[in-house]
């Protein structure tokens, strides 16, 4: 069956707005089944899970099917999934819980590539206690991530590689099974963040082997919580635990502070919504995912390569990034024109898109944000071909 458009923007209220979006890097619109469960769940669900009472037994149903929806969506076990308010934070703590492995004479290895989300908390703790830095560079004409540079960053000292899945900046997606390999021979641990894969791709931690996998539920079009999935919980309790509850086990361990079980509602919706965009897509949520999302990239390939051939055609504009492996994001400059301005031209003509690389690294290592900046923008499973071919009217006529 042909993934359906019309279907899945029906779903989404948000976009009887008028406006064209194209900027998911800045989360993508919430369906009415997640608007839905949110309410449903302020009115239902008390603010603790423990106890006796019926409030408190919704909150505990609630955070355990948000764990089982998280696992089903990478592959992994709902006993290994931390939720918490945002990816962002949770890095931060898991960088903190592991802070003891970082010290004189150990090493961590960084990307270019990835968000400062993966970044700042590994320097953070490296610089406070000597841990040496080294960093995975991207080739300038693709973005690509060469693989072949991991067996020479990581040796024997090395702890911790933390790596994205792919860039949403300029869509790159590197080997991240590679890195994995390389690091787990060496005893140390993989942490992958997969906030820009998850919406794209059938994400699957153990195919990944990462230890650690990132994600976050408003790249999907879930609520403000992000999640950290421990390919072994048993790992969880390995660590150094930074919960206020000192008897807390498992993922309570790396949880600070109560939960938002209304939110949590509204994540274990948007993952359903996520199963659910083929319809004809049949068995478990798990096996619905890979079905739906297979057909989700069916789609966009096919409009992500009529976007770049258009874009391509004006000779204003540069694109940043060419590797083959890639989610379906892009960013580009217009000769002349810098990234606010072009932002601001296209807002005039009701198109959302992105400043890219307001802290971007990876803007910066390739001169980037030196001559203006660059426009980011990225499909998502509403964008349509009517959509598309706007933005590069708009585009046109700012030469």
């Amino acid at each position: 069956m042909a993934y359906d458009v019309a279907r899945v923007r029906g779903l989404i209220p948000t976009l009887g707005d008028g406006w064209i979006h194209l900027d998911p890097q800045s989360g993508m619109l919430h369906p009415d089944s997640v608007s839905t469960a949110v309410s449903k769940g302020f009115r239902g669900s008390g603010s603790s899970h423990v106890g006796p009472h019926v409030s408190a037994r919704r909150a505990a149903a609630t955070l355990d099917a948000a764990r089982e929806a998280i696992a089903d969506l990478v592959g992994g076990d709902p006993a290994g999934v931390v939720l918490g308010p945002d990816r962002a934070t949770l890095l931060a703590w898991l960088a903190e819980a592991l802070s003891s492995r970082l010290g004189l004479g150990t090493g961590v290895v960084l990307s270019r590539l990835d968000e400062e989300a993966n970044v700042a908390p590994w320097l953070r703790v490296a610089n406070r206690y000597g841990a040496q830095v080294r960093w995975a560079e991207v080739e300038i004409d693709t973005c690509d991530l060469p693989s072949w540079q991991f067996a020479e960053l990581i040796g024997p000292t090395t702890r911790l590689v933390a790596l994205t899945a792919a860039s949403p900046i300029v869509g790159s997606a590197p080997d991240v099974r590679v890195a994995s390999d390389r690091i787990h021979e060496m005893g140390g641990l993989m942490v992958c963040d997969a906030i820009a894969a998850a919406p794209y791709a059938h994400v699957d931690i153990h195919e990944l082997g990462a230890d650690v996998l990132a994600v976050s539920g408003p790249s999907w079009g879930g609520p403000q919580i992000g999640a950290l999935v421990f390919r072994d919980p048993g790992l969880i309790d390995r660590i150094p635990s930074i919960s206020l509850n000192p008897h807390a086990l498992g993922p309570e361990r790396l949880e600070i502070g109560g939960h938002q079980y209304a939110l949590l509602a509204g994540l274990t919706a948007s993952i359903d919504y996520l199963a659910n965009l083929d319809e004809s897509a049949t068995g478990s949520r798990r096996e619905r995912l890979e079905t739906s999302i297979s057909s989700l990239q069916d789609y966009h390939d096919r409009l992500f390569e009529r976007l770049l051939a258009s874009l391509r055609r004006l000779p204003q504009v540069t694109l940043i990034g060419t590797s083959h492996s890639r989610v379906p994001a892009i960013s580009f400059t217009v000769s002349g024109v810098s990234a606010e301005k072009a932002a601001e031209h296209f807002a005039e003509r009701r198109i959302g898109t992105v400043v890219g690389g307001r802290g971007s690294r990876l803007l910066d290592s390739l001169g980037v944000n030196e001559e203006g900046g660059a426009v980011t923008i990225g499909l998502a499973p509403y964008t349509t071909r009517y959509e598309i071919d706007q933005l590069v009217r708009a585009v046109a006529a700012l030469g």
